[in-house]
């Protein structure tokens, strides 16, 4: 997937890491595996655990066929292994172990596959929010990044992908291409987070 479905060069600059960049932007199964430990860590950190993930396993890719029969025990201590791969690296082991399965029995094991023949960004955020661990929101960032970074732009990805398709926007991963943009994306997380606490606490004094 170096190359995005409209012909363009894909360089991504999301995990700021080039090696753990580089495989985000040839490996359909890296994207989806690192949008899926984007919670609770930072987005750098999530992005590049693909490549972490690679390299403990002695291999330059992810193959879901291979982690999806994984001994889950094994595979967890992949994830635990100093440094760990994120800060819940138990259940997120799991997850990815599960999101796996799934491709292996929906898609034949080919994460491409997902979004490859989508006809509507409808039916495409719908594939995606199948996806284990993939609720509407994270579902809706993926299609922003694929629509705005992978060139996968079914009619109407923009809409499908709600106020992350917003051209121009930086609200998620799907709008980082350095580090002066991935600083807006936090300081536009960090803005919604004290506007949710400060929402929160007015609700409560009522």
């Amino acid at each position: 997937m170096t190359k995005s479905d409209d012909g363009r060069d894909i360089t991504l600059r999301i995990a700021q890491e080039p090696a753990a960049d580089e495989l985000l932007a040839r490996s359909p199964l890296a994207a989806l595996v690192g949008m899926l430990l984007d919670q609770q860590v930072p987005m750098e950190w999530a992005f590049a655990g693909p490549y972490a993930l690679a390299r403990r396993m002695g291999k330059d890719d992810l193959d879901a066929h291979e982690i999806a029969a994984y001994d889950p025990e094994a595979f967890t201590g992949l994830f635990t292994a100093k440094p760990a791969l994120h800060r819940y690296p138990g259940s997120m082991a799991k997850r990815v172990q599960q999101l796996c399965q799934f491709l292996v029995a929906q898609y034949d094991g080919e994460a491409a596959a997902v979004w490859r023949d989508a006809t509507t960004g409808a039916e495409l955020r719908r594939r995606l929010n199948a996806l284990p661990g993939f609720g509407t929101q994270k579902a809706q960032i993926f299609l922003a990044l694929l629509g705005k970074q992978f060139g996968v732009r079914p009619p109407g990805w923009r809409e499908a992908a709600g106020p992350y398709g917003e051209e121009g926007s930086h609200r998620s991963v799907a709008d980082i291409t350095g580090p002066g943009s991935l600083a807006e994306v936090r300081a536009y997380k960090q803005e919604a987070k004290q506007a949710a606490k400060a929402a929160k606490a007015a609700a409560k004094g009522k």
